[in-house]
Formats: C-alpha cells, sequence, structure tokens
C-alpha cells in the first residue's frame, strides 16, 4: 500500500471551519509534519495542536515538528524572486522527503495541516510533487475554508459585483500593475493598497477566525493610515500577521 500522506485544509483559524472530511483525515493519521517557523510563530503549531486535540478521537499520534529552511532574499525582478522560491521549495522537499521516510512507517499515514486551503498561495503540494520523485508515497487533498471566504463573512458582502470578475493577487503584484476593478490581496507586508486611488473600498482582516481578529472597511484614503498603524501595531504585539483584504475600484 505504500506510505499515505494527507493535505488537509483547517480554515482560515477558527476550529469550527474543519469540515467532516477533514476531522475523518485527522482521525487517519498517525504522524502529523509542522513547519518550526521560529518562537514568534509557535502559536500557529499550538492551534494545529489544538484542532488534532479537538478532533481526534483516538490518541496515539504525534507532532513532528520539520526546520524550514531561510529563503534568499529576492531582487526586484521576477525571475530573481521565483528562483529564489524554486530553491527554498527545494531545499524544503529534501527536508520533507527525509522525515517521511524516518517519521512514517511504510504502510503508515502522515499529513500536512495547510491554513486555509492548500489550493491557495500554498506550497504544500508542489513541495510533495518534488518529494513523490524521491520516496514511494501517495497522498490526498482536503480543501478548506480560505481566508478569502472568511474575510467576505465576516464583513458580510460579496467577493464580486453583479457579473464582474475577481483577482486574487500579492501586495507585489497590486505596486507592479496596480487595480482595475475588485481584487483580493494576500501575501502583503507592505500595505500596498496605500498605491490606489483614495475613493477605492477596502475591506481588510487580519488574523480571521481567531480571537485576535482585526477588520476595517472603509476607503483607502479614509481607513488606509488606520489600517497600516494597526497593522503594525499588531505584528509588534504578536511577532507575525496574517491579513487579506478586497478592493474594489472606484466606479
Amino acid at each position: 500500500m505504500g506510505r499515505r500522506i494527507h493535505v488537509i485544509g483547517i480554515g482560515a483559524g477558527d476550529p469550527g471551519y474543519v469540515t467532516v472530511q477533514a476531522i475523518e483525515a485527522l482521525n487517519d493519521t498517525q504522524v502529523f509534519f509542522a513547519m518550526d517557523k521560529g518562537e514568534f510563530k509557535s502559536d500557529l503549531v499550538a492551534l494545529r495542536q489544538q484542532i488534532c486535540a479537538r478532533f481526534i478521537r483516538r490518541p496515539g499520534y504525534r507532532f513532528v515538528e520539520l526546520p524550514d529552511p531561510r529563503r534568499a532574499a529576492a531582487g526586484a525582478h521576477d525571475a530573481e524572486y521565483r528562483q529564489a522560491v524554486s530553491d527554498w521549495h527545494a531545499d524544503r522537499a529534501r527536508i520533507w522527503a527525509a522525515a517521511i521516510r524516518d517519521e512514517v512507517q511504510p504502510d503508515g499515514c502522515g499529513a500536512f495541516l495547510a491554513w486555509g486551503d492548500p489550493s491557495l498561495y500554498d506550497s504544500t503540494l508542489r513541495i510533495l510533487d518534488a518529494v513523490a520523485t524521491e520516496i514511494d508515497i501517495s497522498y490526498d487533498v482536503i480543501p478548506g475554508i480560505t481566508a478569502v471566504q472568511a474575510l467576505t463573512a465576516r464583513h458580510r458582502i460579496p467577493l464580486n459585483d453583479i457579473g464582474e470578475p475577481v483577482l486574487i493577487t500579492t501586495g507585489r503584484q497590486l505596486r507592479a500593475h496596480g487595480l482595475s476593478g475588485s481584487a483580493v490581496v494576500m501575501l502583503d507586508a507592505d500595505c500596498s493598497f496605500q498605491v490606489c486611488a483614495p475613493e477605492t473600498r477596502i475591506w481588510w482582516g487580519a488574523y480571521l477566525g481567531t480571537p485576535d481578529e482585526l477588520l476595517v472597511t472603509g476607503t483607502v484614503g479614509g481607513v488606509g493610515s488606520r489600517i497600516a498603524d494597526l497593522r503594525a501595531q499588531a505584528r509588534t504585539r504578536h511577532g507575525w500577521i496574517m491579513d487579506t483584504y478586497l478592493l474594489r475600484a472606484p466606479d
């Protein structure tokens, strides 16, 4: 049968976002792998452990924390950025392959718990593809509630205008290409919404689905500086931040 790996989307912070399918996969797993991203993000590992303690019906599973290799600093050019990410993924794949070989029995099951959904700005699936070229594994994917869904639910808004598309992008891409229509922005450490017109609508959320959740809505001109201040304060307080926002250009 060989080693099996579940990639389980656990939602964006609230244990209530975990689906029945995810709970079944949790209960099928003997070894959970978690990336050690340093002391400031230990609460992210702790939340994964809390989810397991809440939903797993039988004892005997264990957590294995893996060192997360440092990603090289990337220049402004797209090719440099892509090469830095590719090298980082290759380093991760070597660590993961060794850990799966050492920690999962030949007929056993391991799992990676993906924040939100593993399809959206998450490297797990790409890395497992590389791992599968080194060792014999099979893996499946259990979808989870994304930060995008949590954001729109908490603000009680539809994601798109009637009949209009929505772009999901990053702060880096927003700064490079600007805004047209509606866009969800993720992975933005620089409050890139500030490049948009002051009349642009913004719905912002951080630590979605957790007790530390922050929500702000308004126009970039009206609430942009407040969001930037809140974000800086929260990052200092927690040592890390995950935030997402929806932008809608003026008519």
